[in-house]
């Protein structure tokens, strides 16, 4: 899908007043190199207090910096969901493995957010998952029952229940997972998060669902905690890290060498069950979202 393009804004800080407008975009944006936003320069794409840039001028605190990208091909995603409950407030769907919950990394309109919203404007999602986790996104409807899922989210009165399949065979039925969790280098985006043992506290309570003949585990596992790829982490930290995950190993940590990127696919997670208490109603609400076909055998 080619999208209609997008502009990006920043306002520049007192860090980086008296640099030149290149070195600004050079060391703040590294996805392009220099010579790349000279061009983007060059082709007018950059303005600086609404005025086209050009790259060499000094940039002073408090200017609006914007870049217009052209509109780009995005890479394909999957853009089919099932509806799993929804009313006035609320709407909850399964997510597909392989399709961002939000917007970046290239994506803009192939995302789980655009869909939805082609659909449902009103809706805005109370969390989100990783590209290739697949399972319940809940969307809120209103700013009432947004305000009030916020505020629960990463408590105990919301329950996130994920399966996961792992490498190895587990020799416990059951693990409660306290590794911190912090970022740490990745040799292509600088840091990632992963187990650091100064990082912030963390707690997953995982219990083996089956052990497969292939030197597998199906996991269930509860986040008592809500830091970022904390199931992967936790797992690998314990040494079962995801199959097929391309980015973390036996530790927790990334793998040698030259690890995958974060939102990378391969492996198989699910956010399975979802259990909380109605925003508005105050009532009970327990939902369940299938297994796709393949997961780790599983229909």
């Amino acid at each position: 899908m080619r999208n209609g393009g997008y502009s990006y804004t920043s306002v520049i800080s007192s860090q980086d007043h008296g640099r030149t407008l290149l070195a600004h975009l050079a060391s703040h944006y590294p996805h392009s190199t220099a010579q790349a936003w000279q061009e983007k320069l060059n082709n007018g794409e950059v303005t600086l207090d609404g005025v086209i840039a050009r790259g060499s001028e000094s940039v002073a605190m408090g200017q609006a910096l914007v870049w217009n990208r052209p509109p780009w091909t995005e890479p394909s995603a999957p853009r089919h969901f099932d509806v799993l409950f929804e009313d006035a407030h609320l709407l909850a769907v399964n997510k597909p493995s392989g399709l961002p919950t939000l917007p970046g990394g290239g994506f803009m309109e192939n995302t789980l957010l655009r869909l939805v919203q082609q659909q449902t404007p009103e809706a805005n999602p109370v969390h989100r998952l990783g590209r290739a986790t697949s399972g319940i996104v809940l969307f809120a409807k209103t700013p009432r029952a947004a305000s009030a899922l916020f505020k629960n989210w990463n408590t105990p009165k919301v329950r996130k229940i994920y399966w996961a399949l792992a490498q190895g065979v587990a020799r416990h039925d059951a693990y409660e997972i306290l590794t911190p969790i912090g970022l740490a280098p990745h040799p292509l985006i600088g840091s990632v998060w992963a187990a650091q043992p100064g990082g912030k506290p963390s707690k997953s309570l995982a219990k083996v669902i089956s052990r497969t003949a292939d030197a597998t585990t199906l996991f269930e596992v509860s986040l008592c905690s809500g830091r970022p790829h904390q199931i992967r982490i936790h797992l690998a930290s314990i040494g079962h890290p995801l199959a097929g995950d391309p980015l973390y190993g036996c530790t927790g940590q990334p793998l040698a060498g030259l690890p995958g990127l974060p939102g990378d696919g391969g492996y198989f997670l699910h956010a399975r069950y979802l259990r909380f208490q109605h925003p508005i109603a105050g009532e009970p609400v327990l939902l369940e979202a299938a297994l796709p076909p393949g997961f780790g055998g599983s229909g």
